[in-house]
């Protein structure tokens, strides 16, 4: 045998460059359609055909089935998709990478790519240095796409020739003359060379050039894509390890959908090839039973075939599917971390500016949610449970007279402080390193005021709280009476906001909450109105009126902040930095 150690470095690296083509190539696309594709895929409805129709054309345009999946794998752990909705996006990307067999059947086999591959290499690299983003993007795809071709030029010529090296077919047809036990161990080649090089692209051009030097028969070739198939499936489970459980539900579905479809077609797999091969000699071709040459295009129907069927007989049966993956992996509270650990915040959501924004705008809805609600309902020496409750706020307030004793500073440093910290960092980090729009960029914006708020609401309420503590129990029943009426004002926003967001008509109490936000101005002078009465009367000390009049504003404060957060956490807005104090926009119901 005359192929030695030297010309296996040469496989490899044709490999090599063949890969690094294809990531050129589809890194480019998805700067040019990434953010549309993003877009579309953020805002998909459950409907199961346009999850196919999107996964299809994303993976077609962008040349990437695993860049498919790991976006829908990062949109799933970010929760802007659903399991079910997921699950019909992969189905169409599995469609959509038969594309990239066809481009390689087409141009690296029936057209000869070599003459013009470096021509365009210089062709598009003249685009990189153009100033507009969009040009040099287009650039990298022309040089991406030549080098692949270049690529698959060099492992074709890197591939040992047959005549020259007998022992190869030799070999081979000692594990080609087993019968079944031949498919599926070509099936495992296939899964483990997808599994080893990372592409299931790489390893389809792998497939086409070893038939086309007949290496390997038709069958053999076939069982290496069912192979495939299933070996393309590692790349987003590897991805969901260190994700949530709806990304690894999300991966694991895309290997359930994978196999079911290979362990179908290797029942029919004999009259699948036959069927197969009917319709590429009614198209004019020699058969791929008995010409090597014949292969490739044989190989890619079947590969178009296949997926196009699997994908409409288990587009039915996609709601099973998700209720098998979701017994296959558990679900795993988020609050099982540590308090002072953010729950929704790592590396893996700043791959999109889209799972970035979906999981801050989680991580501060948590941080409300379980630590800012319970501060303030706390230091107003109130009980969270009476919030939630159909208690009239004014009967909350007469029977929580005890105080609860509670260190709203030690509170913010244990449970707000490290993750305010995160959730700025993580912002920060999204508007300097991704390629966000105005748009994101404002609504990163606008989750900023929102943590600066919630920390605001804390060191206002602290200050509060201690003056509530002190003056419930006094024996001046006016100075009492105040600090009640303090108490039953935010026990009213707090329940209305609860409400506004847990409710199924949060438009009603939406409209109690802006007319709040519209009094607000009103009840501080009232109250103000109502502390001079007192000091006028004699009815309060002089340290009880000071005290009064800083809480009176401390109250409307935390109130005015309460109802900006829910605004920015809880609605849909166009614009709202018009500044931090007054913000007049359209909204709409979240």
């Amino acid at each position: 045998m005359e192929y030695g150690f030297t010309d296996i470095l040469r496989l490899l690296g044709s490999l090599g460059l063949f890969l690094f083509g294809m990531k050129v190539m589809s890194d480019a696309l998805m700067s040019l359609a990434g953010k549309k594709m993003r877009s579309i895929l953020a805002t998909m409805t459950s409907n199961r055909f346009l999850g196919v129709t999107t996964g299809f054309l994303i993976t077609a345009i962008i040349q990437s089935s695993s860049a498919t999946t790991l976006m829908v794998v990062s949109f799933s752990n970010a929760s802007l998709l659903t399991l079910t909705e997921s699950i019909s996006v992969i189905m169409g990307a599995n469609i959509g990478t038969t594309i990239t067999a066809w481009l390689i059947t087409i141009l690296g086999f029936k057209v000869s790519m070599s003459a013009i591959a470096l021509p365009l290499v210089g062709f598009g690299f003249a685009f990189t240095f153009a100033k507009k983003e969009h040009l040099k993007n287009w650039g990298g795809f022309i040089i991406g796409f030549a080098i692949l071709f270049i690529g698959l030029q060099f492992l074709k010529e890197a591939m040992p020739n047959i005549n020259d090296n007998p022992e190869i077919l030799e070999f081979l047809r000692r594990y080609t003359d087993l019968g079944f036990w031949s498919v599926l161990l070509f099936l495992l080649i296939g899964t483990v060379l997808t599994l080893v090089i990372q592409s299931s692209s790489a390893t389809m051009a792998l497939t086409l050039i070893m038939t086309a030097q007949g290496w390997i028969p038709f069958e053999m070739a076939a069982a290496m894509v069912l192979g495939e198939n299933i070996g393309t499936t590692i790349t987003a489970n590897i991805a969901a390890l260190v994700a949530n459980y709806h990304a690894k539900r999300t991966a694991r579905a895309h290997l359930v959908f994978n196999v079911i479809g290979v362990l179908w077609m290797l029942i029919l797999f004999y009259p699948f090839l036959r069927m197969v091969n009917w319709l590429v000699l009614s198209l004019g071709s020699e058969s791929p039973f008995t010409n090597a040459a014949a292969i490739p295009v044989a190989i890619s129907l079947f590969h178009t075939i296949f997926n196009v069927l699997n994908t409409f007989l288990l587009l039915w049966f996609i709601k099973p599917i998700a209720k098998l993956v979701e017994k296959m992996v558990a679900v795993k509270l988020v609050d099982q971390k540590p308090v002072e650990e953010p729950k929704f915040l790592n590396e893996k959501i700043l791959r999109y500016p889209e799972t970035a924004i979906a999981s801050l705008l989680k991580e501060s809805k948590y941080l409300y949610e379980h630590a800012v609600f319970e501060i303030v309902t706390h230091a107003l020496n109130i009980h969270r449970a009476d919030i939630l409750s159909d208690i009239k706020p004014k009967m909350v307030v007469a029977k929580s007279k005890e105080p609860l004793e509670i260190d709203v500073r030690q509170l913010y440093l244990t449970k707000v402080k490290t993750i305010y910290g995160e959730i700025i960092r993580y912002a920060s980090t999204a508007q300097s390193t991704l390629p966000i729009s105005k748009e994101q960029n404002d609504r990163i914006l606008e989750l900023k005021v929102a943590n600066r708020k919630m920390v605001q609401i804390i060191k206002d309420v602290g200050d509060l709280s201690r003056n509530i503590s002190k003056y419930l129990a006094s024996d001046n029943r006016h100075i009492s009476k105040e600090y009640d009426r303090f108490r039953k004002k935010v026990v009213r926003i707090l329940r209305i906001i609860h409400l506004f967001r847990t409710s199924d008509d949060s438009e009603k109490h939406y409209q109690k909450i802006m007319g709040i936000k519209e009094d607000i101005e009103n009840k501080k002078v009232r109250g103000n109105l109502r502390i001079d009465k007192l000091i006028r009367g004699n009815l309060i000390t002089v340290d009880m009126a000071s005290s009064l009049v800083n809480d009176n504003d401390h109250v409307n404060d935390i109130i005015d902040n309460l109802i900006t957060v829910a605004e920015l956490l809880y609605l849909k807005k166009d614009l709202l930095l018009e500044s931090e104090n007054e913000t007049k926009t359209t909204v709409t119901t979240a």
